[in-house]
């Protein structure tokens, strides 16, 4: 099993499986627009600009599930990163990343790489999971790790 074994749904309602990006490096994020974190946009942003022609991927998962940190819609999360943050990398559509509606390839990234004492739950917004060029995820990284901090992490898989 491997992420290009799942699904996501971009934030315009279209099917996005996770198998086009086969042979990238993927950092999957969990993202929210009026967090703390949320200046971390700008660093996932950098990141993907000066990686993406060696294979970097950045996703990012708008979730709602933090102190209601992500309560717009389809379209207002998409003109949040636009004009605030000038995102170009691929947004998904608002999931959960814990509980009964935890979407599937959540479910898989937090089993797969568990966070601090084993724990498999999300504790908050920005946390980032590196996937490796076969799908494999390899690196679990808190929310408070900035982008910057993993550019030789993924540096080391591109």
């Amino acid at each position: 099993m491997s992420i290009y074994d799942f699904t996501a749904e971009t934030l315009d309602g279209k099917p996005a499986p996770l198998a086009a990006y086969r042979d990238k490096v993927v950092l999957i994020v969990n993202t929210a627009s009026k967090c703390g974190f949320t200046p971390q946009y700008e660093g996932l942003e950098a990141l993907y600009r000066k990686h993406r022609e060696r294979g970097l991927v950045v996703l990012g998962f708008p979730c709602n599930q933090f102190g209601a940190q992500e309560p717009g819609d389809a379209a207002e999360i998409a003109s949040f990163c636009s004009l605030t943050y000038d995102v170009d990398f691929p947004m998904m559509a608002k999931i959960d990343v814990n509980g009964p509606r935890t979407h599937p390839l959540y479910a898989y990234l937090k089993h797969t790489r568990k966070g601090l004492l084993g724990s498999e739950g999300v504790k908050w917004n920005f946390t980032k999971f590196l996937v490796d060029r076969k799908g494999e995820v390899v690196k679990r990284f808190a929310p408070t790790d900035t982008p910057q901090s993993l550019e030789g992490a993924i540096e080391a898989l591109l």
